[in-house]
């Protein structure tokens, strides 16, 4: 079944006309409405938003520009007009996916030009192969595309993985922070392209790649409507200053003693601002203790529930966990209970069964 027999099947057609309106509506919505609609009470990052907005409308460009060239060949070599297809596809959707997926990092301001740019090449060998009419181009385009998408997506798996752990050292609550559900983006993404590569597309992979970016919208959408905004902080040059000693003792005080770690969503700089020290002097005390600022603010969180249950219990009063929980500083339940199970080694519920 070729392109054009495929689009005289009515639930084809629909399909993909559906999906098209679904890219447009999608990004006409990121990029003027400034409210979430899935998680009200989250700011979302505003360049996440645009990414996401100009890749959606790449996407549903896409499907208008490969409906128009089967019904309106480019030109009578087959191969050149689908090339023409590809080569538009790699310059408006893979780069414009590729800043999505790195607007989703917040500990600094990457540059995205130089992953544009990676994409040259792509469009240098096909114009050398419309010029020259030379196979071998072609083949090196189909080679060099996987390899560039197999780098970039390594290249995101150590992004996101130090993203998380700058997470942990500048946020005790990481409640709508995290990006390693992102990855799921870049795997359903990297099915498309799979798809999108292959040489046979039959009508059973057209079907396919249809829905594959139906729930590359919808995983979209999710991501950037529970991504909270963050503004990482300036760096500050006193990494070859010695730590204070008082740090230990004004944590004691100000943060131990005067209960601080019960704010919701208390980050580091946060914290240093409340104890009269630097940042980077408390991330670094905090290095040196072994411990990240997540972990010791949840034991900290963990041990004010502990405390909790068991005054409730002695006083005979019927509490919940999840109650004590939120009281003790959590904003979920499973956050919590991660954290207690990392501080104690125990479930809540095995804990609560021995007292």
């Amino acid at each position: 079944m070729d392109h054009q027999q495929l689009l005289s099947d009515i639930f084809f057609v629909v399909l993909d006309g559906g999906v098209t309106m679904l890219n447009l509506m999608a990004a006409i919505y990121l990029w003027f409405r400034k409210a979430n609609a899935i998680a009200p009470e989250v700011t979302s990052p505003v360049r996440l938003r645009h990414w996401t907005a100009a890749f959606l409308l790449a996407s549903a460009f896409s499907h208008v520009w490969w409906l128009l060239g089967v019904y309106h060949p480019l030109t009578k070599d087959p191969m050149v007009g689908y090339g023409v297809l590809c080569i538009l596809d790699i310059i408006t959707v893979f780069p414009t996916m590729m800043c999505t997926l790195l607007s989703m990092l917040q500990d600094k301001r990457r540059p995205l030009w130089p992953f544009c740019v990676a994409l040259l090449p792509s469009l240098i060998l096909f114009v050398l192969y419309i010029a020259r009419q030379d196979h071998v181009y072609l083949t090196l385009l189909y080679i060099f595309a996987p390899l560039l998408i197999v780098a970039f997506t390594l290249f995101l798996v150590f992004a996101v993985r130090r993203y998380g752990l700058w997470l942990q050292d500048n946020y005790a609550d990481l409640e709508h922070k995290e990006v390693r559900k992102s990855l799921l983006v870049l795997a359903v993404f990297l099915i498309f392209f799979a798809m999108y590569e292959g040489s046979e597309t039959g009508p059973v992979v057209s079907y396919l790649l249809q829905l594959d970016i139906l729930v590359l919208t919808v995983l979209l959408l999710w991501r950037v409507e529970t991504l909270q905004e963050l503004i990482p902080d300036a760096p500050q040059e006193v990494a070859s200053a010695p730590i204070p000693s008082n740090i230990g003792p004004l944590l004691e005080k100000k943060c131990e003693g005067a209960q601080l770690y019960l704010q919701h969503d208390l980050s580091l700089s946060q914290l240093a601002q409340a104890t009269g020290t630097n940042h980077t002097y408390l991330s670094k005390y905090f290095a040196q203790q072994g411990l990240t600022y997540n972990a010791y603010i949840n034991g900290l969180r963990v041990r004010h529930f502990m405390r909790l249950y068991q005054a409730a219990a002695g006083e005979q009063r019927i509490v919940t966990a999840q109650q004590l929980a939120f009281e003790s500083g959590f904003r979920s339940y499973s956050t919590f209970s991660a954290a207690f199970k990392q501080n104690t080694g125990m479930t809540v519920s095995a804990w609560i069964s021995q007292r």
